[in-house]
């Protein structure tokens, strides 16, 4: 089997799994929110909401089965530029969708909200006094992130000690017909450029991971104790996927391609490792998110229902998506529609963070041109 081949499959199983991942979503969110929309734990019994997310898990599987036999025929007859086109196209389709199914239906729920007379009669809200008692999940410490370091030194090492033997010329790109169309001169830029990848990867894996803890955690009125038990269990399994599978990851990355570039392996033998360092990290980024539901909602699922709404913080998500409370003083927030964290977009520090993220990839590419050539 070709390392073109090889891509090729690994390209077809992106569409599935996207798609997969986005039908379920509904089914995810925690119990007191349904498409976005602020509802009492009771609703993810109602007949009439169980309908509307069956009929948009319906219409995403429909769109992803559509999508991935698309791409399974662009890969059998063996047209690499289609299957390509095809998957950055399938990706967006599979966001716009998502979204616009999810504006779709949640002004409906807007609607039978109204309907149903679901009304906060309260605005409560839950807060931690003093650190959490002894055996309280927690996400692994910041610490962990050191485990990149050495990685990094390896492959620092590799490169001095096989610079001397590297090729003259260095193949940096492969055409969609899986010939080599991209030359670099040998240059302790290219040599290097492996570790300015790991030092990239790296650096964005572990704001992703403080991102964690600098988020408002997640205490449901209702149930605090169990909802924050949860939560801790959530962050804790994201942090093992995202450190254990960031250190992988940057190893195969950045060893492999370093031992690429001075000349000990193909470049199919690395584009392979690499693949193969991915897998572990989306599948089990997939578990959780299928275990666990956003910010831990899946962990008690059978916790009392109940009709009451003690909170509807609606008016703080625009568009669904979108958190502005300039009030409050939290950076960042889990996500009301989907698994994970998004920023507080009255916060100005938020912004600033995010900008400096931007300006970090920029630079990383800016530098990854000097130095390949």
């Amino acid at each position: 089997m070709t390392t073109t081949t090889i891509i090729m499959c690994a390209v077809c199983m992106t569409i599935p799994l996207c798609g997969i991942l986005a039908a379920i979503v509904p089914y995810l969110q925690r119990r007191t929110e349904v498409f976005a929309v602020t509802v009492p734990s009771v609703a993810q019994d109602d007949v009439y909401v169980k309908g509307l997310k069956r009929k948009y898990a319906v219409i995403m599987l429909t769109v992803t089965v559509v999508l991935t036999l698309a791409c399974a025929m662009a890969a059998y007859a063996q047209r690499p530029l289609v299957l390509f086109v095809l998957l950055i196209g399938g990706t967006f389709a599979l966001m716009f969708v998502s979204y616009g199914l999810m504006l779709f239906y949640r002004r409906r729920m807007v609607l039978y909200k109204k309907e149903r007379g679901w009304v906060a009669q309260s605005q409560q809200s839950v807060a931690s006094l003093g650190a959490e008692p002894e055996g309280f999940p927690r996400g692994l410490s910041l610490k962990w992130n050191l485990l990149y370091i050495p990685v990094i030194v390896v492959t620092v090492a590799i490169a001095a000690v096989g610079y001397s033997s590297m090729p003259e010329l260095v193949s940096m790109h492969i055409g969609f017909d899986g010939a080599v169309d991209g030359w670099a001169q040998k240059s302790v830029g290219v040599v290097l450029f492996p570790v300015l990848l790991e030092a990239f990867v790296a650096i964005i894996l572990t704001f992703c991971h403080w991102q964690m803890f600098a988020s408002k955690a997640w205490k449901e009125p209702g149930a605090p104790a169990s909802s924050a038990w949860a939560y801790g269990m959530f962050v804790r399994a994201n942090s093992i996927v995202l450190v254990g599978g960031g250190v992988l990851l940057t190893m195969a990355m950045g060893i492999a391609f370093e031992l690429y570039i001075v000349g000990v392996i193909g470049i199919g033998a690395a584009v392979i490792a690499t693949l193969v360092a991915c897998a572990p990290m989306v599948v089990a980024s997939i578990a959780v998110s299928v275990v666990y539901g956003q910010c831990g909602s899946r962990v008690f699922l059978r916790m009392q229902t109940s009709d009451a709404m003690l909170v509807d913080d609606d008016d703080h998500w625009k568009l669904g998506i979108f958190y502005w409370a300039p009030e409050d003083a939290s950076l960042f927030v889990p996500e009301r529609f989907g698994v994970g964290w998004t920023i507080n977009c009255a916060r100005p520090a938020a912004w600033a963070i995010f900008g400096g993220v931007v300006v970090l990839t920029v630079a990383f590419v800016a530098v990854s041109i000097l130095m390949v050539g």
